[in-house]
């Protein structure tokens, strides 16, 4: 459902090139005999589809769980692992590293960050969309802004309401809008939502925020970031691949959920749950979906006994894009759970809805696995180091959306950043604030004040809810949220950032009903 890139670091497996002309798959009954493979097939056999190439990527091993001690490098802890895919590390990155051949190379539109020892007001760590618009709003403050990671293009399918990005002024880059979103959620009669979805197209989202970049002088070094370090006149030191060190006045992580060797996070929080997703782009016969309508969940069961008693524990449900009538985005989706729901089990529940649906695959565009750490601690608000993005832990808990807040936040963030390092502000602006303040605490505070932390606290209240529901008792969930009284749709508004928001309201509904 949601999006927040966490940037790992590579792990091994095999690709072998398709030829672009014959696409992921042959044609005629060719064609249709290697679907039907491929849908027996299991899920560690991917089709990614590229702008000019396809790639077909086949893990070569898969961690547990457990091993997260084990990886060691490039995870600060075995949460941090888990935040960046833990047992399902490989499928994150057969997805964050799949040619877009079509999307251009950050290097090849930015200008390189100078090799003197200049300094930087601002270091921004993360290409992803929080990143990169972090980077252009700061820089239009007349802030000198580097861009500091992997260059690495946008890979994840996203949905957007329609009225969110319009607001943004980025209608320009959605490229499937459907008038309204509808709910399954047992057979009685389905919920219209009564409001138009948007499919981002991921290449023009890519370029528009490239294009601001440039336009506002961003510069941007294509590397890895071990470490950030004090010097001693007080600027921040980047440690970067080969021996490379950018010096700058403030550095803002915005590099992921996995940023704990950057990062401080709050000790003794909440244990962060996993929201994974499993998507393919198909041709198909037998499309049972209206076209105009954005299937947003399908709860229905047609599972029953089917699965094993710990693989129906975590409830999953379908989450559509339909295209035409014939081409169609299907993604098997585990709202929350513990831990994560393996992207295998996804692919079986998903194979399966399709086949009890009467949906028949004829040709395979493209596979998606989706990986989203949700709630979790927040970072730790003292710190000299700032975040933003799903490392300042600004992906929804309850839902896993995230691009929305992250880009609708940047402007004003930047601003309090510009105001920081031009000294227009001071320790007079912070309540309670003492001889050990730091200009990094109004930052902290603007993106994370007191209410936010408390509207997050109901947020992790709705996400400890869902994780305890079974399937009937999640559909009764949506059932109450979904027809919530006019009077009380604040619970709801404004747009999906405040989703589950009124989970307190919701709770007590799905008890009432429950009880009946």
């Amino acid at each position: 459902m949601g999006l927040s890139g966490a940037t790992v670091s590579p792990a091994p497996f095999c690709c072998r090139g398709l030829r672009r002309g014959g696409g992921a798959v042959g044609g005629g009954r060719g064609r249709t005999a290697e679907a039907e493979r491929w849908r027996r097939a299991g899920a560690g056999r991917g089709l990614g589809s590229s702008g000019g190439s396809t790639v077909r990527c086949v893990a070569t091993e898969k961690h547990d769980e457990k091993a997260g001690a084990a990886v060691g490098v490039g995870f600060a802890d075995e949460e941090d692992y888990r935040k960046a895919g833990g047992g399902e590390l490989l499928y994150v990155q057969m997805q964050a590293t799949k040619p877009m051949e079509s999307q251009s190379k950050i290097a090849s539109k930015l200008l390189p960050i100078s090799d003197e020892n200049s300094i930087l007001d601002l270091v921004i760590i993360g290409c992803g969309p929080a990143g990169l618009s972090l980077a252009s709003e700061s820089a239009k403050k007349g802030l000198t802004v580097g861009l500091i990671g992997p260059d690495l293009p946008f890979t994840n399918n996203y949905g957007v309401w329609e009225d969110e990005f319009k607001d943004l002024g980025l209608e320009s880059c959605i490229e499937h809008v459907w008038k309204d979103t509808i709910v399954y959620l047992d057979n009685n009669k389905p919920i219209l939502i009564g409001r138009s979805y948007g499919r981002v197209h991921r290449d023009l989202l890519h370029e528009e925020l490239l294009q601001r970049c440039y336009e506002a002088g961003v510069t941007y070094l294509n590397s890895k970031v071990d470490k950030i370090i004090e010097s001693p006149d007080g600027h921040r030191v980047v440690c970067c691949e080969r021996g490379r060190e950018i010096l700058c006045r403030l550095a803002i992580v915005a590099s992921g959920a996995a940023s704990g060797r950057l990062l401080e996070y709050e000790v003794g929080g909440p244990r962060v749950c996993v929201q994974t997703a499993y998507g393919v782009e198909v041709e198909v016969e037998n499309n049972p979906y209206d076209p105009s309508l954005m299937v947003f969940m399908d709860y229905r069961d047609c599972f029953k006994e089917k699965f094993s008693h710990s693989e129906q524990e975590n409830p999953t449900f379908l989450y559509a894009m339909p295209m035409s009538s014939t081409r169609v985005f299907f993604e098997e989706t585990c709202l929350a759970s513990k831990d994560a729901l393996p992207f295998d089990v996804l692919k079986k529940r998903l194979m399966y809805r399709l086949d009890a649906m009467g949906v028949r695959i004829v040709k395979v565009h493209e596979e998606e696995w989706s990986y989203i750490p949700v709630g979790g601690s927040l970072p730790n608000t003292d710190q000299k180091n700032l975040a933003f993005g799903a490392a300042a832990s600004m992906v929804h808990p309850a839902t896993g959306y995230s691009v929305v807040r992250s880009l609708s936040e940047a402007p004003r963030y930047a601003s309090v950043i510009s105001d920081i390092l031009r000294n227009r502000v001071s320790a007079q602006h912070l309540p309670g604030s003492t001889q050990n303040y730091n200009p990094s605490m109004l930052a902290w505070r603007t993106l994370w004040p007191q209410e936010r932390k408390r509207q997050r606290s109901f947020f992790l209240f709705g996400l400890a809810l869902i994780i305890q529901l079974n399937n009937e008792g999640i559909q009764t969930f949506f059932e109450a949220f979904f027809r919530v009284p006019k009077c009380l749709d604040v619970a709801r508004i404004p747009g999906i950032d405040s989703f589950i928001g009124g989970s307190h309201i919701i709770f007590i509904l799905h008890v009432r009903n429950s009880t009946k």
